[in-house]
């Protein structure tokens, strides 16, 4: 336990030193700023162009402004900052891969499952923090502008958003051990996506799609019932479980297999000799 401990100590401190994790905070407060605010100002901002327009002959109406409105830009901005997490960290393990890093810890004893685990771990809880950042300003400001008791099921819909971006993140390990660059673990990230966007068009399978979950928004105006998002719930948590375990079950791959000089043009075999010459030599100097 203690060699995983030391290693997800080091995964939150490289993402402290790197600014990731700052950046990702930064990104999530600010968007929790905004919901309110955007909503605060919608009125102002239509009486500022309907008295411009209005020689034109365009008439707006009143628009009745509240924290369901507050609450409908949260869900609407939530994919920039699931999106904003995928660049980030779409190179959290390739980066480990190019650099070579992951060979001396390998060679001392570090199991290939504790790393995986710990990257899932520091992934989650980064995804975990921005997220409910993000969620808890949001619901301050409208408690204190408006009212969120209006919103219903607000808590579980904000749950079913929570589980499609864990969902999608669960995409990186597997992708990243397979293709082992930060441009192809996002275009798996994307293809999932698109391909679960398209199954939800299937009548009889959209409650089954973990893109289903995204729009779990409308709840909080009483279109549906939470009972309609549990079978996407059960596939997302379901298919992220599956991702962690491809991730660590592939027998053919490793985490130092593919490891390369930088700017190298070695072909497979030839990075793999060199591994295990470096290993070789690593355990013939204890």
């Amino acid at each position: 336990m203690a060699p995983f401990l030391a290693f997800l100590k080091k995964e939150f401190t490289e993402q402290a030193r790197t600014g990731k994790l700052a950046l990702l905070m930064i990104i999530s407060c600010l968007f929790g700023i905004m919901n309110p605010a955007v909503a605060k100002l919608t009125p102002w901002l239509m009486e500022q162009m309907s008295s411009q327009l209005a020689q034109t002959g365009i008439q707006f109406q009143e628009i009745h402004i509240d924290a369901l409105t507050s609450w409908a830009q949260f869900f609407k901005n939530m994919p920039l900052v699931l999106l904003t997490f995928l660049l980030l960290f779409s190179n959290t393990l390739t980066a480990e891969f190019q650099k070579g890093t992951l060979v001396h810890m390998v060679t001392k004893g570090l199991a290939r499952w504790k790393i995986l685990a710990a990257k899932a771990c520091m992934m989650a809880t980064l995804w975990t923090a921005g997220y409910w950042a993000s969620f808890a300003i949001t619901y301050a400001y409208n408690a204190y502008f408006w009212d969120n008791r209006v919103a219903a099921h607000l808590l579980f819909a904000a749950c079913c958003f929570y589980l499609s971006g864990l969902w999608l993140i669960s995409i990186i390990l597997p992708a990243s051990v397979y293709l082992r660059s930060g441009t192809a673990v996002l275009l798996a990230a994307g293809a999932a996506y698109l391909g679960a966007y398209i199954l939800s068009l299937f009548a009889g399978l959209t409650y089954y799609s973990p893109v289903h979950l995204m729009d779990a928004g409308g709840l909080l105006a009483g279109a549906g019932v939470p009972a309609d998002f549990g079978a996407a719930a059960v596939c997302a948590i379901v298919l992220a479980s599956t991702h962690m375990a491809m991730a660590i079950s592939i027998p053919h791959i490793s985490p130092y297999s593919a490891h390369t000089k930088s700017g190298s043009n070695s072909s497979p075999t030839t990075a793999h000799t060199f591994v295990k010459e470096e290993i070789y030599e690593a355990n013939r100097k204890r």
